[in-house]
């Protein structure tokens, strides 16, 4: 029998390192921009009422199914029925899209952090037009995500979740509390944050809830599937949930504290509008608080650098998930180690980032260069993955959940992953093609092609499991397993390693 090496070895590590996951950067500009656009305070409500309804069911789910297979997203799928199959490989494909300019992003946020003390206010689109800095920024950023995965789930993933999850909170009260102080206009600032506007909660505003609770969780992309699988069989998937769900929605409130009375108090003394300022997109993030923050007395550039930094763990611990649920899959299909199936995934994300970088610098910089339907590749790759790929994976992995506990009794649970969250679901879809196709309520030529884009990437999927996969030895997590053992044994040995397929006790 071989002794257990991978997998969470506590519940409080596997719920960091899936809070992680969750957060990342688009809670922090993502949030306060949809709260300062849809009624405050009471968009947040909706949006809790959303990571109950949809959020914390999609969860559980995704969880339940990883744990029952211990395998990939292909695996586990499979398990449950094998024309499922093909979502497991769309759960495979996703998070190595959303790599290609997540680590894009990443190298932003780390380029930021390690340019605090030297003045980021008016950087950003000079920045953005260096593609050499930038590539190499998103460089640091890649290898950073590939040593903590290479370490393993145990002694990279959880080890960094516990590191760097608390690191995140401890930085963001710290700097609610200095922002708090900062004096004049700060009150303004709470004021429009907490106070509801129950007029601006509109039928769009609710499906940005919905949507937002979806997204910032990280569902839909495996994983939770792949985490889940690593998970031991006593641990509470709902406490764990829980955990998740309260960490997101913490972090989330103490944004808006974090931003609103900065940048309110940033026009009060500048004499700027709020409006001018912005409260959306990169601009919020990168221009908008580089300038608050640097305006402070004494402690601007130390306030800037803990945002940064913040941001950039927040971005690592996101990238970490996305890169472990491609690199798992690598490992049990291709039988090769964990330091090796880590650094292809992370050097072909890598390689594909580059163009995503340009692409998006000529953008920022209003000489779009490199497009394709009228978007640069990282706005084009983040609509794809986020609107159409996602709620699919999701709704299949609903599908998934209900069909293992079909027969049970009736209850809460049941009743909303077979019923009301898949709903919810086809809605975010539905509305986010509609949107994509008919901007605005006119036709996009442009949107219906990345409609049809998304469709054939599914397609693909679908028809590589079915040609290629759906009868192959997919393996599962004790062939990750015996691969460990063999690796440890010929590092005792002095041997070197070589490609060895072993016996596997995988799903066939």
């Amino acid at each position: 029998m071989i002794e257990k090496k991978t997998g969470f070895g506590t519940r409080t590590g596997f719920a960091l390192a899936a809070a992680g996951s969750a957060i990342g950067l688009g809670n922090l500009w993502g949030f306060p921009y949809k709260i300062s656009a849809n009624g405050g305070s009471a968009y947040l409500f909706v949006y809790i009422a959303c990571i109950i309804l949809i959020g914390a069911v999609e969860m559980m789910a995704e969880f339940a199914i990883g744990r029952r297979a211990k395998a990939n997203t292909v695996s586990a799928f499979r398990q449950i029925s094998p024309v499922l199959g093909w979502a497991g490989l769309l759960a495979v494909v996703i998070p190595f899209l959303i790599l290609c300019y997540y680590l894009v992003l990443g190298g932003f946020a780390t380029k930021f952090a390690l340019n605090a003390y030297a003045g980021n206010s008016g950087n950003f689109h000079p920045f953005a037009a260096n593609y050499g800095d930038v590539i190499f920024n998103t460089l640091i950023f890649a290898f950073l995500c590939y040593v903590i995965v290479a370490a393993g789930v145990r002694r990279g993933i959880e080890k960094a979740a516990k590191i760097l999850m608390p690191t995140v909170l401890f930085f963001l009260i710290l700097i609610v509390v200095i922002t708090l102080m900062l004096g004049e206009g700060v009150s303004d600032g709470i004021a429009y944050y907490l106070r509801p506007d129950f007029s601006a909660l509109s039928p769009s505003a609710v499906l940005s809830a919905m949507g937002h609770a979806f997204f910032s969780m990280s569902l839909g992309c495996g994983i939770m599937i792949a985490y889940g699988s690593y998970s031991g069989d006593s641990f509470s998937l709902g406490k764990v949930t829980a955990t998740v769900c309260v960490i997101d929605i913490v972090i989330s409130f103490l944004m808006g504290f974090a931003v609103f009375p900065a940048v309110f108090h940033y026009a009060a003394v500048s004499g700027m509008s709020v409006a001018e300022l912005g409260l959306g997109d990169f601009s919020l993030m990168f221009v908008t608080m580089s300038m608050v923050f640097e305006d402070v007395p004494y402690i601007g550039s130390t306030l800037s650098m803990l945002f940064f930094v913040m941001a950039a763990i927040a971005a690592v611990t996101s990238a970490i998930s996305l890169l472990e649920t491609v690199t798992q899959y690598l490992i049990q299909r291709r039988r090769i180690f964990r330091s090796r199936a880590a650094l292809i995934v992370t050097a072909a994300c890598f390689v594909l980032s580059i163009p995503v970088a340009v692409s998006l610098g000529s953008s920022l910089n209003g000489s779009p260069s490199v497009t394709l339907f009228g978007k640069d590749l990282f706005s084009l790759l983040d609509l794809i993955a986020n609107t159409i790929l996602m709620p699919v994976c999701a709704l299949l992995a609903c599908l998934a959940a209900a069909k293992l506990i079909s027969g049970r009794p009736k209850g809460f649970y049941p009743v909303m992953v077979s019923v009301l969250t898949p709903a919810f679901i086809v809605i975010i879809e539905i509305f986010g093609i509609f949107d994509t196709v008919m901007p605005h309520g006119s036709f996009s030529r442009d949107g219906l092609g990345i409609v049809l884009s998304a469709l054939a990437l599914i397609l693909i999927c679908a028809a590589v499991y079915f040609l290629c996969l759906r009868k192959a030895e997919l393996g599962c997590n004790a062939d990750e397993l015996r691969l460990d053992a063999a690796e440890d044994e010929k590092r005792r040995a002095g041997l070197p390693r070589t490609w060895e397929r072993p016996e596997s006790g995988g799903a066939k």
